[in-house]
């Protein structure tokens, strides 16, 4: 029998018809996402698994005894509390009972017949269990820890932040594990870290699970199940997000033409997950292989791990070449920058160039700055040292507060301002609505006040307005919070046509590897590293390191110094390998030239017509060839150095 069990449910809201005789089922060890649009009916659908709203139609049946949690947009904590007596609030219960398990423990060893003592054991046995409640105190410590809270912990909990106070909401819930664990957008507020996390814990603990979540990397790794909410009915998808673009986009194919945009869509998508996503993942699971393997037998050859270590550091390197264009018009130049707001240092000497086809992310942990460098390159914070040169041309930009909204203005009134029913999107000229349609917003909104709104619907107004700027560079501040998976789509799709510069703060891993071409990462020592690879990859090598670096520390054999001579005898630089180490920089510097004079070439028919396109990419192809072979020759020597050093 199933946990839950809605049948031919029903609900409107007055003349509104959300949800039609639908079905719905939650079985133990289930983990399902509610994907749909905004206003689909997710929510309403989350709040009848929840019993918290009535149906129309239809009956909602559970077991007996079941136990269901919701993390609310809102939570509410008892007047008083601190942080950590908020976190460990729900769980008398299951302190009692741990407690009352010790007792009749100690009880059953004078008495161990006892049949009824013996049942009540066996209960409270299961009951521990199933909640993993055995080390109840180490996992607050850790929650608190990894959700960033220690600093927090005797600080009364309404002098915190919303996006704070959704973090303890969501830590109590998932110590208390309930039967049903019901999240709404649980990875808002939190940064890639905890969602790292917070994915583990699900995983590890084997939670059952309804969730709502724009997180498409959070979908894929945790879903069982899809269910969409579309046109008052249920659509059921196997698997998470991969899953659920590859079925979607074979159910459309059976319907007629008048879907072919939706299918566009979905066949982009598939394809850049297709393309990107499975090849890194299939990578990633060869080196998590290798570093099982060197965890099996780093006692006996701590070597090993370094060695691991510089693959690793070596496929990093690979990604961080500079790629950028200098014959680009530059927009920023930031020289030796640091910040500090009261007394956190947020950047030490951070110097870059920004030019006008960059798309970067800025990334890192809450709090790290990254919100504040956006501020300074605005101009709205001053540097507390170094200096941001800023070129003549015009910013576009979108914050979290959606400061360019009026509440008291209509949606005509805010993107005509000066009367009429067009507006103009980078030299096009359209009607407003036939634009608004684009963002999924129907004929009737147009009369509707900005205030009325939800949070979610002024996100995609506030965007929209946005792409109608005549500007040289967008700057985005978490622009997918608040917004469905459907219309980050719309956005990936303007922000990947639109021909001038990108910034954008996201914890979006998803977001991030699709729009970024280059990253601006916060680093603990309050430095930035510029990376060109993709986040998700960053953050898999990130932790592979510290793995290793971890295993790298336990190592307790040490090398014995006959061995240690051995190595280094064998390990020794030739005297034709150090000739290489300065030439091969070089080479490789005139390779990447040449490389480019022949991407060029090929874009442009006058030049490749007297050569031939055929002849002209069989050269690109040779000299790609012998790019890579001096690129693996010199890291063959760096990797040979390190591990020299390290003896």
């Amino acid at each position: 029998m199933a946990l839950i069990d809605l049948h031919n449910i029903s609900k409107h809201y007055s003349a509104q018809k959300i949800l039609s005789e639908i079905n719905f089922h939650v079985d133990e060890g289930e983990r399902i996402v509610i994907i749909g649009k905004n206003g689909s009916g997710k929510s309403t659908l989350m709040k009848i698994v929840n019993g918290t709203l009535e149906h129309d139609a239809g009956e909602r049946i559970t077991k007996n005894d079941l136990e269901i949690r919701m993390l609310d947009q809102r939570p509410n904590f008892k007047d008083g509390h601190t942080v950590r007596q908020a976190v460990e609030a729900g769980l008398d219960e299951l302190t009692a009972a741990k407690e009352r398990y010790n007792e009749l423990s100690l009880l059953l060893a004078d008495n161990f017949e006892n049949k009824q003592l013996l049942d009540e054991h066996e209960k409270l046995s299961r009951y521990l269990e199933h909640h993993n409640a055995w080390n109840l105190d180490d996992k607050i410590e850790r929650i608190i820890q990894h959700f960033d809270l220690k600093q927090y912990e005797d600080k009364p909990i309404d002098l915190l932040s919303g996006g704070e106070q959704r973090r303890v909401a969501l830590a109590s819930l998932l110590l208390q594990k309930p039967d049903i664990l019901l999240l709404d957008e649980p990875t808002n507020h939190l940064d890639v870290y905890m969602v790292e996390f917070l994915e583990e814990l699900i995983l590890k603990e084997k939670f059952t699970l309804v969730f709502i979540s724009h997180d498409r990397y959070f979908i894929d790794r945790i879903a069982t199940k899809s269910i969409e909410v579309e046109d008052c009915a249920l659509r059921e998808y196997s698997g998470g997000y991969s899953d659920y673009l590859t079925q979607k986009a074979e159910w459309i194919r059976t319907l007629q033409k008048q879907h072919d945009n939706l299918l566009g869509v979905l066949k982009r998508e598939n394809e850049w997950y297709a393309r990107g996503v499975r090849a890194r993942l299939k990578r990633n699971e060869g080196r998590k292989e290798r570093l099982m393997s060197i965890r099996e037998d780093s006692k006996n050859n701590p070597a090993k791990i370094k060695q691991m270590s510089v693959e690793l550091q070596r496929e990093a390197k690979h990604f961080n070449r500079d790629k950028s264009i200098n014959k680009q018009k530059m927009l920023f130049e930031v020289e030796d920058l640091s910040l500090t707001l009261g007394n956190k240092v947020l950047l030490k000497n951070f110097t870059t160039r920004i030019l006008q086809k960059d798309v970067i992310a800025i990334v890192g942990p809450n709090g790290s700055g990254k919100s504040t460098l956006l501020r300074a390159l605005l101009g709205r914070l001053e540097p507390t040292s170094g200096k941001i040169k800023q070129g003549d041309f015009k910013i576009g930009y979108f914050d979290q507060h959606r400061e360019m909204l009026n509440d008291n203005l209509n949606l005509m009134e805010t993107f005509c301002p000066q009367g009429g029913d067009r507006v103009s999107v980078r030299g096009k000229d359209m009607h407003v609505y036939g634009y608004l349609k684009n963002f999924l917003f129907p004929r009737e909104f147009l009369e509707k006040k900005i205030g009325v709104l939800s949070g979610g619907e002024k996100n995609r107004i506030a965007l929209a307005l946005l792409f109608t700027k005549n500007v040289d560079i967008l700057i985005l501040d978490e622009p997918t919070n608040d917004l469905d998976i459907p219309t980050i789509n719309i956005l990936e799709e303007q922000l990947t046509n639109f021909p001038g510069a990108v910034i954008i703060v996201s914890h979006d891993r998803y977001f991030v590897d699709k729009i970024a071409k280059k990253l601006f990462i916060f680093k603990q020592d309050k430095h930035i590293e510029e990376s060109y690879q993709e986040y998700s990859e960053y953050l898999e090598l990130e932790k592979e390191l510290k793995e290793l670096d971890e295993m790298q520390a336990s190592a307790s054999v040490q090398k014995p110094k006959s061995i240690v001579v051995e190595k280094q005898k064998t390990l020794k630089i030739t005297f034709k390998e150090k000739i290489a180490l300065e030439k091969l920089p070089l080479e490789i510097e005139e390779l990447e030239t040449q490389i480019e004079e022949k991407n060029k070439c090929l874009a442009d028919p006058k030049c490749y017509e007297d050569i031939g396109v055929t002849a002209l990419a069989k050269e690109l192809q040779d000299l790609e060839e012998i790019y890579e072979q001096k690129v693996e020759e010199l890291l063959e020597i760096q990797e040979k150095e390190e591990l020299l050093n390290s003896l």
